[in-house]
């Protein structure tokens, strides 16, 4: 009784609270009667240990129960004793994948073995495989390795229970992606003035605080991948007025103060970074405020459709069609049609073409070709595909890569320097270098791809897959930044890869046993693709968005489109060298 008369106190101080804040919400921002979003759902406490479990299995129920954030891992809390109540569960999380052992610990020191099972208290090692760790920040960084962790369990009252951990949550990867889910928050590509996404994951639950997590990630900034290539018209410094809230006619409330004086192209922007990171979590329309007034003067409400035009997800025309190369020619591939010669010289094999990739809208092409033992780049346009030679030339070309705009093109030459080659409005071009000694440093490339939103590279350096960010300064220099690889022990040694989407990649492997492999550009999962009819070794693969993928084998090319398809179906045969590249 005393807990209800304190309650109803409370509520009519809010009340009170309420009515003395009116005088300083605007006459023209009506009050709205808002439920909080952030208090989260209720939900059924999850259970503890189960009644007389042996060391072994408390420890691998609590690793299973750490699964769940809810109430500070108040699951997990339930298998710890009170002297281990100081873990800090806010110290990130460790990934696992494959099998899950718990062990005794090995003793250290005098006396050699495992330690005694009838003792009241006992060591227990965590053991297995790594995939990497998703920080405070929501984003997962990619370190594939071999994993250890001992925790100390005690014996009071017949139940064991962790005495002594480390910090920081450890779940099985079929756990986390129970758990989690993938969000993309957008952030602002600096040059083109678009939002690009950089990939997050927030719990499952409570799914009613989603939406306050992504604006929290959205005031953090972007993540380390992609830290030095993207800004914000967002961050710490422009805190909520209020809790993120839901209004009495359904739209999400998002207020907020001290924004910095922006334009209107700036407030665009901010609006598409919160707008297109909330329609990750089921967001459809919110009300975007600055301290109670609208973002933008008679714009109250926004939805995805109001700020698609600022995505740079960019994907190929239905209409432009996919390239290959083979026998020296250019061709292309329409459907699972016989591939189609392109008009002129670089069509007809006058110029010995070795790789070719057009633009996103097909208006342009870059071409390298094979000039007695050494490699040049043709760059040009037009119906009818007159391509001129760049001042570049090299023993080795990778096939090219275009940014979204078109306005350049990027090949590696001799493995090891990474060029560019600006392309204005009229066609001429200019030559220049990128930055990429993080890459270099790790070995020779052999292949390279720009990921269709511009802010990103995938590499396969040395045999293995990598990411990096495109950080572009004032002063024009271009540099490779924030190099990761992905997943080494499961992909092996990567000959080629491309970009399926913004968020995943497609590999392939050589050698006899010839594998293809989609990958999460965070490097989180990895899906092999079935590889039924493919003959090894695979040389080369393009991906885009909804198109079927396509490699090379030693019969020719080959097309994968996924869903009831189960085997792969063959577009080019007779053509063992052949380069397939979709637009970009």
């Amino acid at each position: 009784m005393r807990a209800r008369r304190v309650s109803v106190v409370l509520a009519l101080l809010l009340v009170l609270a309420g009515v003395a804040g009116c005088a300083s919400v605007p006459s023209s921002s009506p009050v709205q009667i808002l439920r909080q979003v952030s208090a989260g759902d209720d939900a059924a406490p999850p259970q503890g240990p189960t009644e007389g479990l042996n060391p072994l299995d408390l420890v691998r129920e609590f690793v299973s129960a750490s699964g769940s954030s809810t109430d500070k891992h108040g699951a997990a809390r339930r298998f710890l004793a009170p002297e281990a109540a100081g873990w800090n569960d806010a110290a990130g999380i460790t990934v696992l994948d494959g099998q899950l052992d718990t062990v005794p610990a090995p003793r250290s020191g005098p006396g050699q073995g495992t330690q005694d099972a009838a003792a009241d208290t006992t060591t227990i090692r965590i053991r297995g495989t790594m995939i990497g760790r998703v920080n405070s920040a929501g984003s997962f960084e990619p370190a594939q390795a071999t994993f250890t962790l001992d925790v100390d369990v005690v014996r009071r009252d017949g139940q064991w229970r962790i005495s002594r951990l480390p910090d920081g949550v450890v779940v099985p990867l079929v756990t986390f992606r129970d758990s989690y889910r993938a969000v993309r928050t957008w952030f602002v590509d600096p040059v083109r003035r678009l939002v690009v996404p950089d990939l997050r994951y927030v719990p499952t639950v409570p799914a009613r605080a989603q939406a306050a997590r992504v604006i929290e990630l959205l005031q953090a900034g972007p993540s380390s991948a992609l830290v030095g290539a993207v800004g914000s018209q967002i961050d710490k410094s422009v805190p909520l007025r209020s809790n993120v809230a839901v209004s009495a006619d359904g739209a999400l409330v998002v207020d907020l103060t001290r924004l910095p004086d922006l334009n209107e192209a700036d407030r665009r922007l901010l609006a598409a970074q919160i707008v297109l990171s909330l329609a990750e979590v089921n967001v459809a329309r919110v009300r975007l405020l600055v301290d109670g007034e609208p973002l933008l003067p008679g714009k109250t409400d926004w939805t995805r459709d109001d700020v698609a035009d600022l995505s740079a997800d960019v994907q190929p025309g239905a209409d432009v069609p996919a390239l290959v190369v083979a026998g020296g020619r250019v061709e292309e591939l329409i459907g699972l049609a016989p591939a189609a010669p392109l008009p002129g010289p670089v069509g007809n094999g006058t110029y010995n073409a070795e790789s070719a990739a057009s633009t996103v809208d097909g208006q342009r092409l870059a071409v390298v070709t094979r000039t007695g033992d050494g490699r040049t780049l043709l760059v040009g346009g037009g119906p009818d595909r007159g391509v001129t030679p760049v001042a570049l030339t090299a023993k080795t070309m990778t096939r090219p890569s275009w940014t979204p705009t078109g306005s350049e093109v990027w090949t590696v030459l001799n493995s090891s320097v990474v060029a560019r080659v600006t392309v204005s409005d009229q066609g001429q071009t200019r030559t220049g270098q990128v930055n990429a000694d993080e890459l270099t440093s790790l070995g020779p490339i052999s292949d390279l791809r720009l990921s269709r939103d511009g802010v990103r590279v995938a590499a396969v350096v040395g045999g293995g897959l990598y990411t990096a960010a495109v950080a572009r300064g004032i002063d024009g220099e271009v540099a490779v930044r924030n190099v990761r690889r992905l997943r080494p022990a499961d992909l092996g040694q990567v000959v080629a890869a491309d970009w399926r989407s913004t968020e995943s990649i497609v590999a392939i492997t050589g050698g006899t046993d010839p594998q293809v492999s989609e990958v999460s550009v965070d490097g989180l999962t990895v899906t092999t693709v079935p590889g039924s009819n493919l003959t090894p070794p695979l040389t080369a693969v393009a991906a885009a968005p909804s198109r079927p993928t396509l490699v090379t084998d030693q019969g020719g090319v080959w097309s994968f489109g996924g869903g009831d398809q189960g085997a792969w179906r063959q577009v080019l045969g007779g053509a063992p060298n052949a380069v397939p590249n979709y637009p970009g």
